[in-house]
């Protein structure tokens, strides 16, 4: 049996949250669902402040599902080798207070998951890079996993030729950070700062980031290294190495991908005829003013899809990193 027919059912809308008042405020606008992580390092956004205690998530996912809403723990960094146990008590805890689903990429994580827990609901995380069919069908026929969040390296037709080939739910990005290599498993940021994405669930510490005002414009800095220099009504982003401005040739420029964000509102029916099981916003690490808009600019735009009502987000282009936007690959016209 495959997915071969764009999905009937309406495309459940999946948002994050970083704190419990996030998590609130993304049920109270309208979410579906919410994915969220530990207060450790076996989620991929291990930044101070962030994330939840045990007592905190299971009062969170109580809140969730006494509004009707789910809450998707993310356990998606790669376990340490010789060190299992917080991936283990990761797993263990999320299944114990009823979360709806685990969000995991490590296979040794899944295969723990599978054997300890048969009845848990199994995503596979976005960190996992499962973009093929051959790939997500590992999953589904080794772990039982139910959806697979696919990486924003797809367009909308690939998209649409996995579904026909696989028995499983997919998941994409819709709004939010982009990431611009193989989904977090570039080591640019720890050849800089000694901290791995996938491992120690941390992309360009905070505890590295600086800004500093010089003669010539505000520098960003990770470490030692300058990623970005920035005119003085210019706005400035996060300095993160895979969307750093660097001198090359005597000319500076974007190597990788200019300091933007994801906006994929126009491509909703798209995404839909293609079909996708479930719409992602990015964005663990912002606050509850900013999920309270996002997720409720989005729920409109969802709920909109099956009146024929276009959706309308051009103002949530200032929540944007540097004020801009793209559609990413899912539009990609060069293969």
């Amino acid at each position: 049996m495959t997915n071969s027919t764009p999905n009937p059912t309406p495309m459940e809308l999946v948002c994050p949250a970083g704190t419990p008042a996030a998590l609130r405020a993304a049920v109270d606008a309208g979410a579906d669902a919410i994915y969220c992580g530990f207060r450790n390092e076996t989620n991929a956004r291990n930044f101070p402040g962030l994330n939840f205690s045990l007592s905190e998530l299971e009062d969170g996912i109580a809140y969730a599902h006494a509004r009707g809403a789910k809450v998707l723990v993310a356990i998606n960094t790669f376990a340490r080798a010789g060190d299992f146990d917080p991936w283990r008590h990761a797993v263990d805890d999320a299944v114990a207070i009823d979360a709806d689903a685990l969000i995991i990429a490590d296979i040794g994580v899944l295969d723990y998951a599978a054997n300890a827990h048969p009845d848990a609901r199994l995503h596979v995380s976005v960190q996992a890079a499962a973009a093929n069919p051959d790939a997500i069908g590992f999953y589904v026929n080794n772990f039982g996993v139910k959806r697979v969040v696919l990486p924003r390296v797809l367009s909308t037709r690939e998209i649409s030729l996995i579904n026909a080939e696989i028995d499983c739910e997919t998941e994409v990005f819709v709004f939010g950070g982009l990431c611009v290599m193989a989904e977090g498993r570039c080591s640019l940021s720890s050849y800089v700062t000694g901290k791995s994405p996938n491992m120690n669930g941390v992309c360009s510490p905070p505890s590295h980031v600086r800004y500093e005002k010089e003669s010539d414009g505000i520098h960003s800095q990770l470490g030692d290294v300058t990623i970005n220099v920035f005119g003085e009504d210019e706005p400035a982003g996060y300095p993160t190495l895979c969307k750093g401005r660097f001198c090359i040739d005597g000319k500076s420029q974007y190597v990788f991908e200019d300091p933007v964000s994801l906006n994929a509102a126009d491509l909703l029916p798209a995404l839909r005829e293609a079909g996708v099981s479930a719409l992602k916003i990015e964005g663990r690490q912002r606050g509850k003013a900013y999920m309270a808009e996002v997720v409720s600019a989005f729920r409109d735009a969802v709920d909109g899809l099956d009146k024929g009502q276009p959706a309308s987000l051009e103002h949530l282009r200032r929540l944007s990193e540097g004020q801009q936007e793209t559609s990413g690959v899912y539009q990609k016209t060069w293969r």
